[in-house]
């Protein structure tokens, strides 16, 4: 199958760490919304479906990102020695379209109108991870993360150093805002600086711009903290692609991109940078990737939750269940997805927060539609109750 369908691929010229901006053709994809439940698995979670490798799956409805990460997959028979440029790949691929602005350049202004990169790669057999936050000037983030992993010792690099040392790599230094994202700004300071992520100082985030300085008052409970609640994280704000690749030999990468949250306060990081938060890989158990509310999401590491209740005997919807139940426990009004593989190939996902939650998947259970859309239901308040 893979010598017939995918011979023309051998061509495909990868360059780990170039800037060079690359063409897919356009796809027309299958959707399928709403997977059906097995009997004994909850309607708010997806049955682990699956089991075919090798495999492709990421956040979101980012299908051009994974038609790329499949096609480099099976440059190789069975995608060995391949996941790395995949999920690399595959995210780049995001970077470069700015999908929903929320990843790569011209997306996501903090408070003072720049765009700043997040980005990470892990690799489930070495237990590797390369990432980069706060990035500045530098485009193809999740390629530096690469080199982070590949020529250093450290496992992330921050700000404007994580520059110099892409700069070093041979990156090229731009500016990542856009004529879009300047407006975005412009709009959001026009409108008094709301929403914003301050609390506690004044003058009153909630009515005016800063600078703010710390309100000599007791701290309010989550409950009360309407700054974070009236700033909707969903579709077009949620941050983050995540995305798994594994070959037929159980290898896996698991790696994310993101431009952060629209209008954070300069230099915060969310989860995705973070191992165990934004993403997390073993090849002996399997990888899951994360999205929404990272600064919520990041306090649980509800990836490296998802990996070890798989390596506890639960099936992957199961597993991805775990952490998204854990936070609801403490906070009812976040935002978030997981989503887990086990080394076999077989997938699941849990969200909350949301109506429900799409993803793309590949592999060659489907030879007809090897890039397919898919959806999951989202836990509802009511069934939080029921922690895990």
């Amino acid at each position: 199958m893979y010598k017939a369908q995918y011979l023309w691929l051998f061509g495909l010229v990868l360059i780990s760490g170039s800037a060079t901006e690359r063409t897919t053709p356009k796809i027309n994809f299958t959707t399928v919304v709403g997977l059906k439940t097995t009997p004994t698995m909850r309607s708010s979670s997806a049955s682990s479906l699956g089991g075919s490798l090798p495999m492709v799956i990421n956040t979101w409805n980012f299908t051009d990102a994974n038609f790329l990460a499949w096609r480099i997959l099976n440059v190789t028979q069975g995608g060995l020695r391949q996941t790395r440029n995949a999920v690399v790949e595959g995210c780049t691929r995001c970077e470069q379209q700015q999908c929903d602005r929320t990843v790569g350049y011209g997306g996501s202004p903090d408070e003072l109108g720049e765009t700043t990169l997040d980005a990470m790669i892990m690799d489930g057999s070495s237990m590797d991870v390369g990432s980069v936050a706060g990035l500045r000037g530098i485009k193809d983030a999740i390629r530096v993360a690469r080199h982070v992993l590949e020529h250093t010792k450290h496992s992330m690099l921050v700000g404007d150093l994580a520059s110099q040392f892409a700069q070093a790599m041979g990156f090229r230094s731009e500016s990542l805002a856009t004529t879009e994202s300047k407006a975005m700004w412009m709009e959001w300071t026009a409108a008094n600086c709301q929403p914003n992520f301050w609390r506690n100082v004044h003058p009153d985030p909630s009515i005016s711009c800063g600078p703010y300085k710390p309100k000599a008052t007791p701290l309010t409970r989550w409950k009360e903290d309407r700054a974070r609640t009236e700033y909707s994280i969903g579709h077009l704000n949620h941050d983050t692609i995540g995305m798994i690749a594994i070959d037929a030999a159980n290898n896996i990468h698991a790696g994310t991109s993101s431009n952060g949250a629209r209008h954070k306060i300069p230099g915060r990081v969310g989860d995705s940078p973070i191992p165990g938060a934004g993403a997390y890989a073993d090849n002996e158990v399997g990888a899951a990737v994360a999205t929404g509310d990272g600064d919520i999401m990041m306090r649980f590491l509800p990836t490296l939750l998802a990996v070890e209740a798989m390596r506890a005997g639960k099936k992957p919807a199961e597993a991805a269940e775990v952490g998204i139940r854990r936070i609801s426990k403490h906070y009812k009004d976040f935002s978030g997805a997981v989503i887990a593989v086990d080394r076999l190939g077989q997938y699941g996902a849990a969200c909350y927060g949301m109506t429900e939650f799409p993803f793309v998947v590949s592999n060659p259970s489907k030879t007809d539609i090897p890039s397919r859309q898919e959806s999951v239901k989202c836990i509802t308040g009511k069934e939080a109750v029921n922690v895990v």
